[in-house]
């Protein structure tokens, strides 16, 4: 099997990786994490789908692939320059919401309902108000972070805190875990019944 062969890319991304080369942005999320989210979001009709970390919009562009006509999906960002370009991108999309505002702040003010699936590619809701996101999981959701794999743009202290964060969710009676040493290094979460 070639996993580098990639044949359904969707038809904005490579738009997408030119304006991250054209603006210097040195954090996309890989071409893999995009697949598999477009292949979870795909088995959850009338999908209500939490993006918290829009960046370039790479991972967006898989998601909205993965989305029916009756689902909706939220995306957060705190850089109105990259919620800016998502718009450009995104803007005659009717099932995405692109909101620029600070990822904490959002997650601790909403109250419109739960998701079937949350991307969480931001501190907020991943190394912060973990507990606040992951109860905007309906039950059955399904809780995805990337980059738990050692990155070279990793800090000092970044590893124990990616250990920590994957000893907590390890310890959640309420979720099912599986950990990939797959892309960027993947965990995923599911609400259980």
């Amino acid at each position: 099997m070639n996993q580098s062969n990639i044949l359904d890319i969707p038809r904005v991304y490579p738009k997408l990786e030119a304006r991250c080369s054209e603006i210097g942005f040195t954090m996309p999320s890989d071409i893999y994490i995009g697949t598999l989210l477009k292949s979870l979001i795909a088995s959850k009709p009338n999908a209500r789908v939490l993006e918290l970390g829009t960046g370039m919009s790479l991972s967006l562009a898989w998601m909205v692939e993965g989305l029916d006509e009756h689902s909706e999906l939220i995306s957060i960002d705190n850089d109105p320059q990259l919620i800016k370009i998502a718009r450009e991108f995104f803007a005659n999309e009717p099932r995405v919401s692109l909101v620029c505002t600070d990822g904490a702040d959002w997650i601790k003010s909403y109250q419109d309902g739960a998701f079937d699936l949350i991307f969480a590619d931001a501190w907020p809701g991943k190394y912060s108000e973990l507990n606040e996101t992951l109860s905007l999981l309906k039950v059955g959701g399904i809780y995805v972070i990337d980059d738990m794999n050692p990155q070279p743009n990793w800090p000092e202290g970044h590893a124990a805190k990616a250990e920590k964060l994957t000893a907590y969710l390890e310890s959640r009676e309420d979720f099912t875990i599986t950990k990939m040493n797959w892309s960027t290094g993947v965990i995923i979460c599911t609400k259980r019944y």
